[in-house]
């Protein structure tokens, strides 16, 4: 019974965080290709600045990745993963309600901050840190999860645009966001990670310190 009820855990995880991940790949990386030709028209903003936002939310992201690794390594992935949620969330809020370039450019900063902290390589690590070697096939998982994200949210994302515009998308994915991916890790995902043996946090220590990089799905 208890091997039953920890595979049942554990495919809620893995089904937690593949929904998850294509929110977050929804509400940050693949939002830019939908609106982005909508807020340069509204605001007659550049369009290169527009979608350059995104370029400085990810180098953004790439520079929090050595601190997101320790993190989950020593606390596993739970707080880190919120933390992404509020800040995309957060971000979207700053693009919906933005009156200047400027402040659009500090949205995707705040953004920037939630990728680092929540895409891919950062879900993988929390999968690592809960299940060590045999977190392989729900890594795998993951992956098909987070490859359906451009097909799920690209549409969902012209559609809001059509209908709401570019600002009233933008508070859709923040909603989705502070309301559902941000409580969905704070009540499914575990408090506590099991303890590591003193040879796997050597190997774990060394994976850690690699950066970890917002790649593809």
């Amino acid at each position: 019974m208890s091997s039953m009820a920890g595979m049942r855990g554990r495919g809620i995880i893995i089904t937690v965080l593949g929904l998850t991940q294509i929110m977050a790949w929804g509400s940050s990386y693949y939002l830019p290709a939908v609106i982005a030709p909508a807020v340069a028209r509204d605001t007659s903003w550049p369009l290169a600045w527009v979608v350059g936002g995104l370029s400085l939310g990810l180098l953004v992201a790439g520079l929090i990745s050595p601190r997101v690794g320790s993190s989950i390594e020593r606390h596993g992935g739970r707080n880190v993963l919120a933390f992404s949620a509020f800040c995309i969330g957060a971000g979207q809020i700053g693009l919906a309600a933005a009156p200047s370039l400027a402040v659009y450019i500090g949205a995707w900063l705040v953004i920037g901050l939630g990728m680092g902290a929540g895409l891919y390589d950062a879900a993988f690590a929390t999968l690592g840190r809960l299940y060590g070697n045999s977190a392989r096939s729900a890594i795998t998982t993951l992956t098909l999860f987070g490859g359906l994200a451009s097909t799920v949210c690209w549409p969902i994302s012209a559609f809001l645009l059509s209908t709401i515009g570019w600002r009233g998308a933008c508070l859709a994915y923040a909603a989705v966001q502070l309301l559902i991916a941000l409580p969905l890790y704070l009540t499914l995902l575990p408090r506590r990670v099991p303890q590591r043996s003193a040879a796997s946090d050597v190997d774990r220590n060394a994976a850690a310190a690699r950066p970890v990089n917002p790649s593809l799905p």
